[in-house]
């Protein structure tokens, strides 16, 4: 793929396989997913992704037979546009008596059932999908997958060597103010000395050297820092290994102007040397009065 070509993936397959799961966790990892998308809109699609700096560089379409009849002319657009050498396609597959019971769990019919059986929808459609399974770049069958094993098998197929598998947020914050809302994790600053009450740091804030110089070196400030941290590691790595995405540990103090704020900066940065783990720190009192 040249350097002005975005990514374009087709994600298809089986009614029941898992569609839905990879659409969500693709969205997530910064696809631009589209569903349900007529084939004969690929195209316009992928040259939209193929546009020098586009700003969607990672684009994928689910297509299956949804589209009804216009699904019979997929194959010939895959091939086509296959041609280009800028398209991957994906297959989802399950044995039938795993679809039938997926259906059955959720009490919709097959969408090409009709007036038979799931299993007469699940027969008909594997018959009209088999030429797209047999040209697929990848194949992943769901059969022995729950929802949350198939979303890490699609991050660890379509995440990039080096990019953050998970995003953690840092947030200092002031008891007085209450709990941050969102948040996973919650520690308290508090058994620290506090700064204001000394005349030369109570204008300065955590985010500066001599509050900060001031808060690390107190007594108990750097053994929290090593346990802590530690601890969190395994959290964070059991977390991509689950597919959260996403976590927040709130680091907090009385009014979440000093020693939250200067913990949380050193707690970033020492958790930003986690494998998969982007770090982003947020100060959400620091302007209040």
């Amino acid at each position: 793929m040249s350097a002005d070509q975005g990514e374009f993936l087709i994600v298809t397959g089986m009614s029941g396989a898992g569609r839905s799961t990879v659409a969500n966790v693709l969205e997530d990892l910064g696809w631009y997913v589209v569903d349900n998308l007529p084939p004969q809109m690929l195209r316009p699609l992928l040259d939209l992704a193929n546009l020098g700096g586009a700003a969607i560089p990672k684009v994928a379409a689910v297509v299956d037979v949804r589209g009804r009849d216009l699904f019979d002319g997929f194959p010939g657009v895959a091939r086509a546009l296959r041609e280009h050498g800028s398209v991957q396609v994906v297959f989802l597959d399950a044995a039938d008596d795993v679809l039938v019971r997926r259906f059955e769990s959720v009490r919709r019919p097959h969408p090409l059932q009709g007036d038979g059986t799931l299993l007469d929808g699940i027969r008909t459609e594997r018959t009209r999908v088999a030429p797209l399974r047999e040209a697929a770049d990848i194949i992943i069958d769901t059969s022995n997958f729950n929802v949350h094993q198939l979303a890490n098998k699609v991050t660890e197929v379509f995440t990039e060597e080096g990019v953050a598998r998970h995003k953690l947020t840092i947030i200092s914050f002031g008891f007085k103010y209450g709990l941050p809302s969102d948040a996973d994790l919650v520690a308290d600053m508090r058994f620290l000395p506090n700064p204001f009450w000394i005349d030369e740091l109570r204008g300065s804030t955590g985010l500066d050297s001599e509050v900060s110089d001031y808060v690390l070196t107190r007594d108990g400030a750097q053994e929290f820092l090593d346990a802590y941290s530690s601890a969190l590691r395994p959290v964070l790595d059991g977390y991509q290994r689950e597919n959260k995405s996403h976590s927040t540990v709130a680091v907090g103090c009385t009014g979440g102007k000093h020693r939250s704020v200067a913990m949380a900066e050193e707690l970033a940065r020492r958790l930003a040397q986690t494998p998969g783990v982007a770090v982003t720190v947020r100060h959400r009192d620091l302007g209040r009065e």
